[in-house]
């Protein structure tokens, strides 16, 4: 999909830019592959705010989207593209023989009419899916299992792809958009090709108002509130902060500490931490 760029007629369409939604070709939702969205707002099960700035924000219907791809050996029709409000990336509507439908993630250059399907001897296109065992080096994939038969967990979002680089064994060696290369058994299965709607990170929101819509609350500097809110606050003017390195308001260091457990499981498939 491209950006829309607006005419200033107001402060806020100055420099806002969204999506031109030329991509989508489905304009209402399958109601059979839908559900409730239950909106935790941050809190946990007592009510407790456990993430702040979260709140509000437009309602939202959530669509069931199938990552597992195991409908192996059969091919299904494109019926069109969809949005999805609950991730960045667009959504297609593949229909199979037996008139059962699906929403899957949808890739880069899938158009309506075009036909997918998942298999060990599935060609290498793009919206097909393959276990990385079937797979050449050098192939970008995305929607990328961890564990076999458990759904695709990594690289869905728009734009995204990781790429195949070697094999040894019994495992596949993944570098990830991140920058990180980790192993990857080969008998996950991922999805051919780069994720759709990769203008996403061109899009500038324009004004406050729309992080409200998406339900991002506002965030206060910790600097500009008082001492008994923040361990930042308090002092006359702009006033440092006070101690050797940031804290959260709960006196944690922050910005820049890391919080990855010491001993993780997946440490031992990390060849290559990411360059973030």
């Amino acid at each position: 999909m491209g950006i829309r760029l607006y005419t200033a007629q107001t402060p806020s369409q100055r420099h806002c830019a969204t999506s031109d939604f030329k991509d989508i070709t489905i304009k209402k939702r399958d109601r059979k592959l839908c559900g409730p969205l239950n909106r935790r707002h941050g809190r946990n099960n007592r009510g407790i705010i456990t993430s702040r700035h979260r709140g509000a924000g437009h309602k939202r219907v959530y669509r069931f989207v199938d990552t597992k791809r195991d409908n192996y050996g059969v091919p299904a029709k494109v019926k069109g593209v969809s949005y999805d409000p609950n991730r960045t990336a667009n959504i297609a509507l593949v229909e199979y023989p037996n008139g059962q439908s699906a929403y899957i993630i949808h890739p880069e250059g899938l158009t309506e009419g075009q036909m997918v399907v998942s298999g060990y001897s599935a060609p290498l296109q793009s919206g097909n899916t393959l276990p990385l065992k079937a797979i050449p080096l050098g192939i970008e994939i995305h929607n990328i299992e961890i564990e076999p038969s458990r759904g695709g967990k990594l690289v869905k979002a728009a734009g995204t792809a990781a790429r195949l680089v070697a094999k040894e064994g019994s495992y596949a060696t993944i570098r990830l958009p991140s920058g990180e290369t980790r192993l990857i058994h080969q008998d996950c299965w991922v999805t051919i090709g780069r994720v759709g709607n990769s203008d996403h990170a061109n899009q500038c929101f324009g004004k406050a108002g729309r992080k409200r819509w998406m339900g991002r609350r506002p965030h206060v500097r910790g600097s500009v509130m008082n001492p008994v809110d923040h361990p930042h606050g308090g002092g006359e003017g702009r006033a440092p902060i006070g101690r050797p390195s940031p804290v959260t308001p709960w006196g944690k260091r922050t910005l820049g500490k890391r919080t990855r457990k010491s001993k993780k499981y997946s440490d031992k498939l990390i060849i290559r931490r990411s360059s973030s």
